[in-house]
């Protein structure tokens, strides 16, 4: 009699230390995969970031001081953006959304039709990179706050065209 109730015993004891055992890897798991979505949010929002504070001035530089030569149709889409950022007057998301769009169309021009080669294109990269950023993330935009803040930080970019190039 005592050797049933024995092995009832252990046979309960080891299925209650396996299950504690799993449970506890579900646990991890779950707290693995939290911590992995969470950095990958910090990760985009530091991007974000980086675009936004327009630290490609950090990285852009000068043709021995001088500005350099960018072919006519660069600085025509870039004097489109800039035009349309400045007269636009977004009252909703979708008007920002929409504003997005418009850039995007002016920035495809750009890049289409960019002739330049070089350092001068490498530079140019240097700017555009942000920029191309920075009209998606106005694409996205679920506030008017937001939208304000991301048109702003694209203005910038595009006043900063003509510090570089000519």
């Amino acid at each position: 009699m005592k050797k049933p109730i024995l092995i009832t015993a252990l046979i309960s004891a080891l299925l209650i230390s396996c299950n504690e055992t799993k449970h506890k890897e579900e646990s991890t798991d779950t707290v693995e995969t939290t911590e992995g979505i969470h950095e990958h949010q910090m990760e985009k929002i530091a991007t974000e970031n980086h675009a936004m504070n327009n630290a490609w001035t950090d990285e852009i530089k000068l043709d021995n001081g001088y500005k350099w030569q960018a072919n006519p149709e660069t600085t025509e889409g870039v004097d489109k953006m800039l035009s349309l950022v400045k007269s636009s007057d977004p009252k909703t998301v979708e008007d920002y959304h929409s504003l997005a769009s418009k850039l995007n169309e002016d920035k495809n021009f750009v890049v289409k039709k960019c002739t330049m080669e070089g350092p001068s294109h490498d530079n140019l990269h240097i700017f555009l990179h942000p920029l191309i950023e920075k009209i998606e993330a106005l694409n996205k935009v679920s506030t008017k706050d937001e939208g304000a803040q991301v048109t702003k930080s694209i203005k910038e970019n595009l006043d900063g065209y003509y510090n570089y190039f000519q």
